[in-house]
This record gives structure tokens, C-alpha cells and sequence, in this order.
């Protein structure tokens, strides 16, 4: 479990390929990491393999290559990290699992003098789940949805990104046309199961 909040910018050391799967190593903080942590990169959960130099290692099966931005990723590119979040720790974002519903695009950025408003295109499979002022993860990011497409319209939906997003995270960079990954919040998919099994009684 994670909470959406950024630790830090981590780097692609290396991708190695493994048929249908792949091997990444990632530069980033290794302190008080152990082999079979869990650490979001890019907003997704990936076991801890191996520790090396400042370095660790994680195996990325091919579902999740197929269903988020990973497969993309090449060495020397930034990824955003966080390790798994403790029972004593405070719940600064909100609750992530770190499992990637689906992928969206950027569709536009438009800077102003103390933030920048970005606009991600919305799967459609996921839309029911993105609310006006609630909680998404966009590449393990937690941020609040500022704006919504119209109803019946092209599902896109649009963040706003403080000073402090921008220089400690991808999105500071992440540019039109670029593809980010994205996880809704699960309450909603756990209401949404409790009421059509309700339904179906």
C-alpha cells in the first residue's frame, strides 16, 4: 500500500529483457530497503529482487508491461518512487495500491506564473471513477481532479500541479503526448461491487 506521495526522482539504470517480461534497475535511495520490499515506480507496485551500489533490481512481468507506461521506459529516464507505506506512517495522499487501472495520454499543459494545468486523456473503462475534487494517481502521483470532460463527451480530466509536484516528480517534464499511468481510487470499485451485488440479491 501507498499513499501517493513521491519520495523522491529515481533513474533507469538498465532494462534487461527477458522474453515476456523484463528486468529493471533503478538508481534511487536503497536505505532500510530489503529484498522483497515493495516500491511504487512510476505508480507501480514492483518487488524488490536485488540491492546493489545505490542501485535495486525488480522483475516487471509482461501483463504489466502490456497495461502500463513501463514498457516504454529506457535508461537514463526518471521515474518517480515511493516505498510501501508503514501502519505508523501518516496517510499524506491517499490510499494507492500501486495496481495501474489503465494508461492516459497528456493531451495539453498550460503553465501559469505558480502552477501548471494539465489536461490526461481518461480511459473510458475508468471514467465512472474519477469524480470532480477526488483523488487519482497519475504515474503514483496523488492529485486532486480539478476538472472533468463534459458528460457523454471525451473523457479527459485535468490536475493542477503546485511548485513543489513539478520539481519533485516526472510531471514537471511529462509533456503532450506523453503516456502516464493511472490509478483510480479503489473505494470507489469496492462501492460500486457492494452496490450491484446488492442489487443483484
Amino acid at each position: 500500500m501507498f499513499t501517493g506521495i513521491v519520495a523522491e526522482l529515481g533513474e533507469v539504470f538498465g532494462i534487461e529483457q527477458r522474453g515476456d517480461a523484463a528486468r529493471l534497475t533503478i538508481r534511487g535511495s536503497t536505505e532500510g530497503v530489503s529484498p522483497g520490499d515493495s516500491i511504487a515506480v512510476n505508480g507501480v507496485c514492483l518487488t524488490v529482487t536485488g540491492i546493489l551500489d545505490g542501485t535495486f533490481t525488480a522483475d516487471v512481468m509482461g501483463e504489466t508491461l502490456d497495461r502500463s507506461s513501463l514498457g516504454t521506459l529506457t535508461p537514463g529516464a526518471p521515474v518517480n518512487l515511493e516505498q510501501s507505506v508503514r501502519l505508523a506512517d501518516r496517510l499524506g495522499g491517499h490510499l494507492v495500491q500501486g495496481h495501474v487501472d489503465g494508461t492516459g495520454t497528456i493531451i495539453s499543459r498550460s503553465p501559469a506564473e505558480h502552477w501548471d494545468q494539465v489536461r490526461i486523456s481518461l480511459p473510458g473503462s475508468i471514467s465512472r471513477y474519477v469524480v470532480h475534487k477526488g483523488s487519482i494517481a497519475v504515474d503514483g502521483i496523488s492529485l486532486t481532479v480539478s476538472a472533468l470532460g463534459p458528460p457523454n463527451g471525451e473523457t479527459w480530466f485535468e490536475v493542477c500541479l503546485i511548485p513543489e509536484t513539478l520539481k519533485r516528480t516526472t510531471m514537471g517534464t511529462r509533456q503532450p503526448g506523453e503516456t502516464v499511468n493511472l490509478e483510480v481510487d479503489m473505494i470507489a470499485k469496492y462501492v460500486e461491487r457492494l452496490l450491484n451485488e446488492e442489487a443483484n440479491q
